[in-house]
């Protein structure tokens, strides 16, 4: 599975926040709650947010293999 923590303690270290994602980089609401939900969301939407944040994927996302992934 893929967990989105990361994105949220690259947030909270950066100068962004929700209102600036959504008003001034564009990024829609519904995509800020994929990620709490940890639901999926697009290559190009991880692409973008690394600009945002100046960072690389690691920082974002987080692969967390499921017990049937581990068998």
């Amino acid at each position: 599975m893929i967990d989105y923590t990361p994105f949220w303690e690259t947030l909270e270290n950066s100068k962004e926040n929700w209102y600036t994602l959504t008003e001034k980089h564009g990024i829609g609401n519904y995509t800020l709650t994929r990620l709490k939900h940890n639901q999926d969301i697009s290559m190009q939407t991880l692409n973008k947010f690394c600009k945002i944040f100046n960072c690389q994927v690691q920082d974002l996302i987080r692969y967390i293999p499921d017990d049937e992934e581990k068998k």
